[in-house]
């Protein structure tokens, strides 16, 4: 637990003090807000599906949440209730599980230099661009030229998304959301930042240690994705990765193998677990009360599920 806290709580609480006087960080808010994990669950330990803890009344009071009803306490242990995890869960496991393996089974492409963040901007006027308050390392028609000097080639779908539409056609790939098992691999710093994602949808099955794991995987993406990218952050103490030289790229692909390491090993784990999740029993309602014909009959079916 404590190191589970050791790697998220600063970064919680940092966001939502910001939140509550209106900041904004670059780098940082891009973990709680298009990752939309709730702080206060990220910073709650919680152990996955399947593992028992020993547990004592002042380890109850010292994590309240696990009085909730979605744990069970028996014979001084505690343990997630199994009866509360749902078939849509059960379903997008089996689908985090094939998405996991097919990374996995391919080779990663360590070409693309990061410059998506670069195709988001392309041909963009200072008013339309993204992060304002923030300057250009290059002016716009050297950005421009820069993009248009190496092949695009970004396999993401949420990042692709995001390109401007001067930029789309340019991409060699063009990612929908239906090709992404198709096109995902493990050298993307987005494919492997989204093991942040898959792993918090599936809380607390999942368990906080890997996604806490998942969670510092994705905050060095984000520093490398940003430090990498067309802005100025070099104020706050991000030295840029000026990939528009050789020497910047070849310290990009360095550092993007290094986190592609460490993302096979995570996505590993991810796969194990939502394979495990995917093959859990799901709960059923008594079949009787499918018969009632009353307006309370969904609120029977629901409690039966959720209380039983």
């Amino acid at each position: 637990m404590q190191a589970h806290a050791a790697r998220v709580a600063a970064h919680a609480d940092a966001f939502v003090d910001r939140r509550s006087r209106d900041a904004k960080h670059p780098v940082h808010d891009f973990l709680f807000t298009y990752y939309s994990f709730a702080p206060a669950k990220l910073k709650q330990w919680v152990p996955p599906h399947g593992v028992s803890l020993a547990v004592t009344s002042a380890d109850l009071e010292a994590c309240p949440w696990w009085q909730g009803e979605r744990f069970v306490r028996e014979n001084d242990r505690l343990h997630l209730n199994a009866r509360f995890f749902k078939q849509r869960e059960r379903e997008f496991a089996a689908w985090v599980a094939m998405l996991c393996t097919r990374i996995l089974g391919r080779a990663g492409r360590f070409a693309c230099y990061g410059l998506h963040e670069w195709a988001m901007v392309y041909r963009q006027t200072a008013q339309q661009v993204r992060h304002q308050g923030y300057e250009l390392r290059l002016p716009p028609h050297e950005l421009a030229a820069f993009v248009e000097s190496l092949p695009v080639c970004c396999s993401h779908y949420d990042a692709f998304r995001f390109f401007t539409a001067e930029a789309r056609p340019m991409n060699v790939l063009q990612p929908t959301l239906d090709s992404r098992p198709d096109l995902e691999q493990g050298a993307c710093l987005h494919a492997n930042m989204d093991l942040y994602k898959w792993a918090s949808k599936l809380w607390p099955w999942t368990g906080s240690d890997l996604i806490g794991e998942c969670f510092e995987l994705a905050l060095m993406g984000r520093d490398l994705d940003m430090r990498a990218s067309p802005y100025d952050l070099s104020g706050m103490g991000y030295e840029p990765v000026r990939i528009e030289t050789p020497e910047g790229r070849a310290e990009y692909e360095r550092e993007q193998r290094e986190l592609a390491v460490k993302a096979a090993e995570l996505r590993r784990r991810l796969l194990d677990l939502c394979s495990a999740l995917s093959q859990v029993v799901v709960a059923h309602p008594p079949p009787h009360l499918f018969t009632e014909s009353d307006e309370g009959a969904l609120g029977q079916v629901q409690r039966a599920v959720f209380e039983g």
